[in-house]
């Protein structure tokens, strides 16, 4: 018997479990997700995006001192060495992704425990790249313009600081408020592809710094992270809500994946796109921009009949509206992404080192059979 016909392979390692982990529930048919055991619609309600990474980060929710020291931890940790700005002027021509991956990896060469991977280490190195991920981001979009970058506040908390920091502004509270909802939802996902990509850099004994610039590249690529600037570009193209069944039916007939749709984890809907689902209506309406509301419901009634296929609705579908709305360039929608999910990835590999193993699957071999080398002269 060959061996490929004894082996089993899963391709994309579909429903493997290759370890165990206390973070995150996902039940894809349900459509559940739970931080450390709460759901992610309490904490979307009436959480904080700082609340809400301490969670995932020390596996309980914070008194009002921790909370409060916490806070504190973030706001110091708010800059960046002159070495990191001038590393973003040189490159500020380049995608905002590549120039985040370059900044956090220039930032293990500046950080005092890059080398020590405690769990206390890692963690204290979490906290510090969660401050810091958003002012790469927003420097970078400044000097691209030709502009000084913004100084955090001292008073704002961690998504109305980066609002801050991009704009020059002090944003309203709504405006603040949904961009924590949108980063409590993108804090933390299971062993998505960018997780799973920190975990086999963990997994050698690298540093966090070197477990997230694989994070951030694994991100970068359109299949895992480029859902809401697709989505946007697909509202754009399709311009009116009664051209949405036009374009479902064309996409469709094509076989072409409709942008917002389907995940390779849930079959019902993704549980997180109903808090930003609010979040598009009431900001579109305030903009006086209700159509983009209008054509991504449109879209979701054209879908309707899909949804007993399990391709529903996912949170990228109503994210990338949101980051429009708020005059977000189309390009720092991943990044936004990222701002959300550094807790989750520290987390990640945190669990990976407390209990380390060399990640390092097979792949079944179908090559040619054993061959005669044949010298250079004689081909």
């Amino acid at each position: 018997m060959s061996q490929e016909s004894q082996i089993e392979v899963h391709r994309g390692l579909m429903d493997i479990c290759f370890d165990r982990s206390p973070t995150t529930l996902i039940d894809g048919r349900a459509g559940e997700l739970r931080y450390r055991g709460y759901s992610i619609h309490d904490l979307a309600g009436e959480s904080s995006f700082e609340e809400t990474a301490f969670l995932l980060l020390f596996g309980e929710l914070p008194s009002r001192s921790a909370l409060n020291d916490f806070d504190r931890d973030l706001k110091q940790a708010r800059r960046l060495p002159s070495s990191i700005l001038d590393i973003i002027h040189i490159i500020k021509d380049a995608h905002p992704m590549d120039v985040l991956r370059t900044a956090v990896s220039a930032l293990a060469a500046i950080d005092p425990e890059t080398a020590d991977n405690s769990i206390d280490a890692t963690r204290r190195k979490g906290i510090r790249l969660n401050a810091q991920v958003p002012v790469i981001i927003c420097a970078h979009h400044r000097i691209r313009q030709g502009l000084e970058p913004v100084a955090a506040h001292p008073d704002l908390g961690h998504a109305a600081n980066f609002l801050y920091m991009l704009k020059g502004e002090v944003p309203s509270a709504d405006a603040a408020a949904l961009t924590d909802k949108d980063m409590i939802l993108h804090a933390e996902h299971g062993s998505n592809a960018s997780s799973f990509a920190a975990r086999v850099v963990a997994g050698t004994e690298a540093n966090l710094h070197a477990a997230l610039v694989a994070a951030i590249g694994a991100l970068s690529g359109p299949a895992h992270g480029g859902a809401a600037e697709n989505v946007m570009l697909m509202a754009k193209a399709i311009g009116d809500p009664a051209k949405a069944a036009e374009y479902v039916k064309e996409k469709r007939k094509a076989r072409e994946a409709i942008m917002g749709f389907g995940h390779r984890v849930y079959r019902a809907e993704d549980p997180r796109a109903r808090h930003l689902r609010e979040g598009v209506k009431r900001l579109s309406m305030e903009m006086g921009q209700p159509h983009w509301y209008e054509i991504l419901e449109a879209l979701v009634e054209a879908m309707r009949p899909y949804s007993r296929h399990g391709v529903n609705v996912n949170v990228d579908f109503y994210a990338g509206v949101i980051y429009h709305l708020h005059g977000i360039p189309d390009d720092l929608f991943v990044p936004i992404f990222a701002i959300g999910r550094i807790p989750g990835w520290t987390v990640q590999v945190m669990e990976q080192l407390e209990n380390n193993i060399l990640i390092r699957p097979r792949l079944l071999y179908t090559g040619p059979e054993p061959r005669n080398y044949t010298p250079i002269e004689a081909r």
